[in-house]
């Protein structure tokens, strides 16, 4: 492929479903799992590419920007799709908890691994990052692991990076945003045992894969600023749960448009 777009996480859920509208123009659709991954791209019509990678570690993560290096040699799009909402404590072979692993630093070292590359990132993004709270050295390793909170720290640490991106690109033209998606019926976050039917009850009322597919899809092809926060289709000033400011006190002057 010459020129491409780039979705992790992309065999289910609202990846799969951006990868149905985006694979006209030519896509590289990666999954963790090799057999669910080529069942996935075999489905959608157009052309797609299966790349096979795990975010869960540094090394595995470098094998990945390397084999998407040998693949493309320019990224149009890249959506940081993937995504693990964990049950439990779980730390990774770099003794990182395992959700900060995919939904942080997979995403924080992709960026870095192919800027020489990229064109358009976009970070699928979560409204619950408002519960989060970062403690870097405790964070990282899950010292403090809550169901729901620590999904939330994750995907706070993640989006406290977007404005800095947004800054160290801007001479090169590479772009950013983050897109909450709204709340999706999809396979994150589900569970066992008592907690995982409620689950299950709940999201029959949540809203289908396609939809939220519409905002992330939307913001790939919105060309006109970086380094903005979009609860659906609408900008907003996000707030960093660290203190009391909006964007532009807490993370500098806001970027411009």
């Amino acid at each position: 492929m010459a020129s491409t777009a780039v979705v992790t996480g992309g065999n289910r859920g609202i990846g799969y479903a951006v990868c149905e509208r985006l694979a006209g123009e030519g896509l590289l659709l990666v999954a963790r799992d090799p057999e669910g991954g080529a069942r996935a791209a075999a489905g959608i019509r157009g052309d797609v590419e299966l790349v096979t990678g795990d975010l869960g570690t540094i090394a595995a993560v470098r094998r990945l920007a390397g084999e998407l290096r040998d693949r493309c040699p320019r990224v149009d799009v890249l959506v940081h799709n993937a995504g693990l909402w964990p049950s439990r404590r779980t730390l990774t072979e770099d003794g990182l908890e395992e959700s900060f692993a995919v939904n942080h630093l997979a995403p924080f070292l992709l960026n870095h691994l192919l800027e020489d590359r990229l064109g358009r990132v976009v970070q699928v993004s979560a409204g619950l990052y408002v519960k989060g709270r970062v403690e870097v050295g405790r964070t990282a390793v899950g010292a403090d692991f809550h169901q729901m909170r620590t999904y939330a720290d994750t995907k706070l640490c993640n989006l406290l990076t977007v404005p800095l991106f947004a800054e160290r690109w801007r001479a090169s033209g590479i772009t950013i945003d983050a897109v909450h998606p709204g709340v999706i019926r999809t396979g994150l976050g589900d569970r066992s045992g008592p907690v995982g039917w409620l689950l299950k009850l709940v999201k029959r009322r949540w809203a289908a894969p396609e939809e939220g597919a519409g905002p992330v899809v939307g913001l790939v092809h919105d060309g006109t600023g970086t380094g903005r926060y979009f609860h659906l289709t609408e900008e907003v000033p996000w707030r960093d749960p660290r203190r009391t400011a909006s964007w532009p006190d807490a993370c500098g002057k806001r970027p411009r448009r």
